[in-house]
């Protein structure tokens, strides 16, 4: 199947190069007495890595990939391979570290994900958009430390390292935002 450029928004899939990548950033503008010129920013699917590109004319179509998301569960890593299964079908899939890509500091085990297949191969993980972690590591609080908007770095039970609020200590559990990877509030 194949898109126009007035199709595009953020977030649509389409094939580049025999690639799967996914519209990062979209942008149209038209001069008088000319041909718009289209902007993409789009990231690889497979590699993670941003391409920007630039159509002009009115013509301008892309195919869409036939990609996939699957619901699956995380269940272990192996050295640089993560583990996943199938949560309709048992079926078990594995992910490199480069396919992980940012997600191996918010996943744990059991969590639940979004598999992305392309061709039915397992290709890369879209996460929830927030996920509670446990605080493992954090300096204590000190009297005195309590001025407005201040910080200090705390290590979840990922090993991701944020900055949270004076007030949250070791043992606690915080949701993270997985698109910023910063903390959002304290939950227990």
């Amino acid at each position: 199947m194949v898109i126009g450029v007035g199709d595009l928004r953020k977030g649509v899939t389409i094939e580049l190069d025999g690639e799967p990548c996914q519209v990062v950033e979209f942008s149209s503008q038209k001069m008088q007495q000319r041909a718009p010129v289209v902007r993409l920013r789009l990231k690889e699917l497979r590699t993670g890595r941003t391409i920007d590109k630039s159509y002009s004319g009115y013509s301008v179509s892309l195919p869409l990939a036939p990609v996939e998301t699957r619901p699956a569960q995380y269940l272990y890593n192996d050295g640089d391979l993560y583990y996943f299964m199938e949560s309709a079908t048992f079926e078990q899939y594995s992910l490199n570290r480069e396919q992980m890509g940012r997600a191996m500091d918010f996943i744990k085990e059991q969590m639940e994900v979004q598999v992305m297949f392309y061709k039915d191969n397992p290709i890369s993980l879209e996460l929830p958009t927030f996920t509670e972690l446990r605080v493992v590591d954090t300096p204590p609080s000190t009297r005195g430390n309590t001025a407005q908007g201040s910080t200090k770095p705390a290590r979840l039970d990922t090993g991701l390292v944020v900055n949270v609020p004076f007030f949250v200590n070791n043992g606690d559990t915080v949701r993270v935002d997985t698109r910023s990877g910063e903390y959002l509030e304290r939950v227990t």
